[in-house]
């Protein structure tokens, strides 16, 4: 079987996540499974997902173009429309795990966004680290949660995006351990792919982004740092749903962190010389 033929509807995970081809993913996820995306389909973009009211877009799309670190946007799905070019599938469902926001606080976590879905949200799909995860592997650079099977650590800073209209809220980043000897490796792999977050924008010292504390990370999980290892962070498009947090707007879907839409589109689509 292809990585790109049909798959059965089933939410038993597969013995081989990278193999499967966007289609194949999204109809696991479909089906019920929800696990973190990271190491899914390998060689294709992944996107972090947040929908807000119509009358939200454009504050929010100007806090994404004053922090295109945290915030790139890699394609925006209107109302009353499921998909796009760039995400062949329904936003409301082929994902593993949604967030749903009242008021800027979670109100549910569900697997299914249907029953939640709003006829005047505009879905926004985020630029995302681990689209340049198969890169680092091809390189030999380790990544740790891949190894380990579990989720990406990322942590709320103390770095205050720069705000637009109602949207506000912290930078937060995901982190990564990374050799000693391979760090200046993986900046410039990294930085090959601006729009889903390229460079790191931290090296070493979590005190220095105001993270106190590596092993309670906001978002996902702790990952360990083994000796010889440098903690290097990079923007995370996990910071929209800081923001409606910090911002409480009245409504709000995003996808549950590290459980990204997977795209149609192939990394080496955003890769540049």
């Amino acid at each position: 079987m292809s990585s790109d033929d049909p798959i059965s509807s089933t939410a038993t995970p597969p013995a081989d996540p990278a193999a499967l081809g966007p289609h194949q993913a999204r109809a696991l996820f479909r089906a019920g499974l929800q696990v973190p995306t990271s190491g899914y389909a390998a060689g294709y973009a992944q996107a972090n997902l947040i929908a807000l009211p119509r009358e939200l877009a454009f504050d929010f799309l100007l806090f994404a173009q004053r922090n295109p670190k945290p915030c790139p946007v890699l394609d925006v799905i209107e109302p009353g429309r499921t998909g796009s070019a760039l995400f062949d599938g329904d936003v409301r469902t082929d994902l593993p795990a949604y967030r749903i926001y009242v008021n800027g606080e979670q109100v549910d976590e569900v697997g299914d966004a249907r029953g939640a879905w709003r006829d005047d949200l505009v879905a926004f799909l985020i630029g995302c680290s681990f689209t340049f995860e198969t890169p680092l592997l091809e390189a030999g650079v380790p990544v740790r949660h891949i190894e380990a099977g579990s989720n990406v650590a990322m942590y709320r800073t103390d770095r205050p995006c720069r705000g637009a209209g109602r949207i506000s809220g912290p930078l937060v980043v995901s982190m990564r351990p990374i050799p000693a000897d391979r760090v200046a490796d993986a900046v410039r792999i990294t930085s090959r792919y601006p729009a889903v977050h390229g460079a790191p924008v931290h090296v070493g010292d979590p005190a220095a982004l105001g993270i106190t504390d590596l092993d309670r990370p906001d978002f996902g999980d702790p990952v360990e740092i083994r000796p010889g290892e440098i903690p290097v962070f990079w923007a995370c498009g996990v910071t929209p749903q800081a923001a409606v947090m910090a911002s409480a707007p009245e409504f709000a879907i995003g996808h549950a962190p590290g459980h990204m839409a997977i795209t149609d589109v192939r990394d080496s689509a955003y890769q540049v010389p």
